[in-house]
């Protein structure tokens, strides 16, 4: 998927509050700047991804989080 289309996937999935869509592109997003050596900017979309999966209690929560502490950018916590 390329930029404008997550873009557009993203927007969509905000729109129609579709907890599932915003975890699944946010990582997707995260990846998709680690491979490009994008550190922050996959950092950031993580971040999201992992907020949305906390609040929907979804298991992708786990590795978000380990992810994010491998990067120093959360504590790593017990799920």
């Amino acid at each position: 998927m390329n930029s404008a289309e997550l873009e557009r996937a993203l927007l969509k999935a905000h729109a129609e509050a579709d907890t599932t869509a915003l975890i699944r592109l946010y990582t997707l997003a995260g990846d998709q700047a680690e491979v490009a050596g994008e550190i922050d900017r996959a950092c950031f979309y993580l971040t999201h991804a992992f907020v949305f999966a906390l609040e929907a209690g979804a298991a992708e929560a786990d590795p978000l989080n380990a992810r994010l502490a491998e990067r120093g950018r959360a504590k790593r916590l017990t799920f």
